[in-house]
């Protein structure tokens, strides 16, 4: 249900919430080798979440990116809809326009339910929730 790119950036954004401050910023050739993305691509995401506030940077010397407070309480399906489009996690899953509850794709019924829980869990979930699983090792994110 999530692109490569909705990955990425939320991969990205999790270590930044980890490993960055205000005055503990990271530099992107540092993060691509971290996460394991290259670094061109994610370079043009960062720029993206920066743009819609959902990481922070500063250029120059001391610059990179990092997570401020605000950004911790960004809920995980902003960044998904920022990289994929609004209408990615609600789509269907074989890209039918036609599909819908009333005229329903073979696929409809058997993901519905499945999908619309996933995208309630999005909605619901910001970023500070997930560091604090991975604080509690609840979950893990390899550094």
């Amino acid at each position: 249900m999530l692109s490569n790119s909705s990955k990425y950036a939320l991969k990205a954004v999790l270590y930044l919430a980890v490993n960055s401050t205000e005055n503990h910023k990271i530099l992107v050739k540092t993060l691509s080798s971290r996460i394991n993305v290259p670094k061109a691509y994610l370079s043009k995401i960062l720029q993206e979440l920066s743009k819609h506030n959902l990481v922070s940077s500063t250029k120059g010397p001391k610059g990179g990116f990092y997570l401020a407070e605000e950004n911790r309480e960004v809920r995980l399906v902003q960044i998904v809809n920022t990289i994929d489009g609004d209408n990615r996690l609600t789509s269907c899953l074989l890209s039918l326009n036609q599909c819908n509850a009333d005229y329903p794709c073979p696929l409809h019924d058997l993901a519905g339910k499945a999908k619309s829980n996933f995208l309630k869990n999005l909605e619901e979930t910001t970023v500070q929730d997930l560091v604090f699983d991975i604080a509690s090792g609840k979950s893990f994110l390899p550094l």
